[in-house]
């Protein structure tokens, strides 16, 4: 195994995890950013007033995309495994 080898794992890997965290975090981004600006807009300051929309908004989008990003991950493992007698040699 080379290290253009192992670079290319790593690499992919990193796209994957970027690939599948990327709906989660931006629901949560949206949510927040939302929730400020309602905020700004009332002029309430509560702090603990954006935890309840933001896991509420994750958990939606666990559900909505939860088993496409289980396929991702699936189908990264599966290449994984299918190369490494190829890799080792």
């Amino acid at each position: 195994m080379s290290q253009a080898d192992v670079m290319r794992i790593f690499q992919e890997a990193i796209y994957t995890v970027i690939e599948v965290a990327a709906p989660v975090l931006l629901v949560g981004l949206g949510v927040g950013l939302l929730v400020s600006i309602f905020q700004a807009m009332t002029q309430i300051n509560e702090q603990t007033m954006v935890f309840i929309p933001k896991i509420l908004g994750i958990m939606l989008s666990l559900l909505l995309f939860g088993s496409w990003m289980l396929t991702r991950l699936t189908e990264f493992t599966h290449r994984l495994f299918d190369n490494i007698a190829v890799l080792i040699n």
